[in-house]
């Protein structure tokens, strides 16, 4: 229990840590933006099918295959839902902030504090599900990853926010409650998996599927918004290979 709950801190403060970058280095450009959340996605997309999918193909059984498209689906859908009905900041780019349909009246800081929880509660429930396969090493390898990919996603929150008129003590603020959701989220995966095992392929499944829907809707759009397609997709490719090299360094 003690490696989950320094797991937890460590996904989450991760977040911070990118934050307090993204102080430093507030003037961030459009191109090094799309990099490194380009580079963020990659390991997203490494840690969801090596750490997530694969394994859940894996205590699947005899069903597993069926179990494992079921839960991504599953985790898509959810998030698809939620994105939807939740009232949030639904886009970010540069100093321009695109807001959900029904948002009029609600402070900014509580719409992006929940649009990135919305990114962030899947991401904090992956890592946490990884511990309930009893594999150690391939559990640290997921929030592993997921931590590394908070810190550039952390820095590149802070400008825009800065930029809409948000001040820097409500930005930190806001940025912190963020990895707080995520070190909820690790604690929810974990207890899952935790009560019972049955549904371990199934949640292995739904958090990697919530964590392609979030790459797929969010992050890869977003990164290909500004003439940085090129430069974006290598990024990408490195962020995967650099999952993919420790998954093998380390199994």
């Amino acid at each position: 229990m003690d490696i989950v709950i320094l797991t937890a801190l460590g996904v989450g403060g991760a977040t911070l840590i990118g934050a307090i970058l993204g102080f430093i280095f507030k003037d961030i450009s459009h191109r090094f933006s799309d990099i490194v959340l380009s580079f963020a996605a990659g390991i997203m997309l490494a840690a969801s099918v090596l750490g997530l999918i694969l394994p859940s193909l894996e205590y699947g059984g005899k069903f597993g295959i069926l179990v494992t498209v079921i839960g991504i689906f599953a985790g898509a859908l959810s998030l698809n839902v939620i994105d939807k009905l939740v009232l949030h900041l639904h886009k970010m780019v540069g100093s321009d902030i695109e807001s959900h349909p029904n948002s009029s009246g609600l402070s900014k800081v509580l719409l992006f504090v929940t649009a990135i929880a919305i990114h962030n509660l899947p991401e904090g429930i992956a890592a946490g599900v990884g511990f309930g396969s009893g594999d150690t090493s391939q559990a640290l390898l997921i929030a592993g990853g997921i931590a590394l990919q908070n810190i550039p996603e952390g820095m590149v929150i802070i400008g825009p926010m800065l930029a809409s008129g948000v001040s820097p003590k409500r930005t930190f603020i806001a940025a912190a409650l963020t990895g707080v959701v995520e070190v909820i989220g690790t604690f929810i995966g974990f207890f899952a998996v935790s009560v019972s095992q049955v549904i371990l392929p199934f949640a292995l499944a739904f958090a990697g599927g919530t964590m392609l829907y979030v790459i797929s809707d969010e992050m890869i759009p977003e990164t290909h918004a500004h003439g940085s397609e090129r430069g974006a997709t290598y990024a990408l490719l490195v962020g995967f290979c650099v999952m993919l090299i420790s998954d093998v360094l380390l199994g």
